[in-house]
């Protein structure tokens, strides 16, 4: 019994350390300036099944967010991504939501809140996607920040307040 207390607190710190090197790495990455990302070209289909790319607001800054219906803090996220995309449509800020599930789900859930921005519909593919864009520990929901250049200038795993987007964005605005 011991033997297996002492296994779990290893993996776990083994797993605490590697999780702090990997952040670590991600911001170091963040503060020496943006990362550029030639290959943001993201086509996915949207409920409607119409298949859409991220170029479609090449030029403004996208909020691309990875969420999924079974996710609370995600659901917690989107009526204030509704607010936010009226606000700052004018000022060339662009919410794109990339849900890690099945269409059907999706379009159930769009029945009961109406969304003012775009909606891809991912399934595993998304998940792959978000991880090569910097999810480095699969959370959902999961946020990247791309500036008018098309360059990556934040990550944010989980939740987003009001205030926190707004602070990522004022720079760019």
């Amino acid at each position: 019994m011991r033997q297996n207390t002492i296994l779990i607190f290893f993996i776990s710190a083994l797993a605490l350390t590697a999780g702090i090197f990997m952040q670590t790495t991600l911001n170091k990455d963040q503060q020496e300036g943006s990362i550029s990302i030639p290959a943001l070209e993201i086509n996915l289909p949207d409920v409607t099944d119409k298949q859409r790319s991220i170029s479609e607001w090449q030029g403004k800054i996208r909020i691309i967010n990875f969420w999924a219906t079974w996710c609370p803090p995600c659901l917690k996220e989107i009526p204030e991504f509704i607010k936010l995309q009226n606000e700052y449509q004018d000022k060339n800020l662009q919410f794109i939501g990339v849900a890690i599930e099945n269409r059907q789900a999706v379009a159930d859930y769009l029945k009961t809140l109406p969304i003012n921005y775009p909606m891809l519909i991912g399934g595993d593919e998304a998940i792959a996607l978000s991880q090569q864009l910097g999810n480095i520990v699969n959370a959902v929901p999961f946020t990247v920040f791309v500036n008018q250049q098309g360059q990556i200038f934040h990550r944010h795993p989980g939740e987003l307040s009001r205030e926190k987007i707004i602070e990522i964005i004022t720079p760019l605005l």
